[in-house]
């Protein structure tokens, strides 16, 4: 054999080190986005507490065609089952570090996440269905002049949004 075959066969073999797989890169991606969600939203929470007071009850788009009545009397309902919202403010928290798990398991496991995100879409759906039980009631016990104030608010509101922000036509 020849010397610099011998040196060839005598050297250490270097362990070929394989790039990481594009799963894990967007699983990364996506917990890093994650991360800087939940802490915006914490920091936020946080700044506009202290500034204005506690965040108040939302509808969604019906928050602006609401009166001032309408809003407290559908702010007291969801008081009144507040024992039940509080309880899935705790569980929905309780998703998202079962998502931040299972997006950093070593190895990644796609069929765990799909569980979380399953679990936080059903308890999202019962949140909806709450809000939206609240809301048909407070619509079906309004005068039909109070129904009629209140569509054309929405609509004003809406084509507003449509105006400001390109947000679905009415």
């Amino acid at each position: 054999m020849r010397e610099s075959e011998a040196s060839q066969a005598e050297a250490p073999k270097t362990a070929v080190v394989k790039a990481p797989g594009r799963g894990l890169r967007i699983a990364l991606a996506v917990s890093v986005a994650l991360n800087l969600a939940v802490a915006g939203m914490f920091a936020g929470s946080f700044l506009k507490e202290h500034e204005r007071g506690p965040r108040e009850i939302g509808f969604g788009p019906f928050n602006e065609a609401l009166s001032h009545e309408d809003r407290k009397a559908l702010r007291k309902a969801l008081l009144a089952r507040m024992p039940e919202m509080r309880q899935a403010r705790q569980e929905a928290g309780q998703d998202a570090r079962n998502l931040l798990a299972a997006l950093r398991a070593l190895p990644f496991d796609p069929a765990q996440v799909s569980a979380v995100m399953e679990a936080q879409r059903l308890r999202m759906t019962g949140r909806i269905e709450v809000g939206q039980g609240l809301m048909r009631d407070l619509l079906v016990a309004m005068t039909p002049e109070a129904r009629l104030a209140f569509a054309d608010r929405l609509e004003a509101h809406l084509q507003k949004d449509v105006k400001e922000k390109g947000g679905p036509k009415p």
